[in-house]
């Protein structure tokens, strides 16, 4: 793991927060763990995490699952010390449905206008 000066600060859209706190607590403590692994630098690769190009560039989706359901919560790491959570939500079909990657696209823009 690097020092703790490198770790990277998660920065969460404030309707993502709350998506993701209407999560199972399983699902939240296993977030959680995969968050640490990013904001030390890590990659986390399939099937945990898997990258979303037709969202953004730099963007991924950490991907969680339960008896409950598949849970998706998607990320972009490109900057150079915030990881931006923008869009979380619980996967009921095979494919993302597009509403889900729309939401996610404004979500991301205008996280990172505020960036600027």
């Amino acid at each position: 793991m690097r020092h703790v000066n490198n770790v990277k600060k998660v920065i969460f859209d404030s309707n993502a927060r709350r998506e993701i706190q209407s999560f199972p607590k399983d699902i939240k403590i296993e977030l959680g763990k995969l968050l640490l692994i990013l904001q030390s630098g890590e990659n986390i690769t399939m099937p945990l995490s898997r990258p979303m190009p037709s969202i953004f560039n730099g963007v991924s989706e950490l991907r969680i699952k339960d008896e409950t359901g598949n849970y998706r919560i998607f990320y972009y790491i490109k900057l150079k010390d915030k990881i931006l959570v923008f869009h979380a939500f619980m996967k009921k079909t095979q494919k993302t449905p597009n509403n889900e990657i729309d939401t996610a696209i404004l979500r991301l823009k205008h996280m990172l206008s505020e960036e600027k």
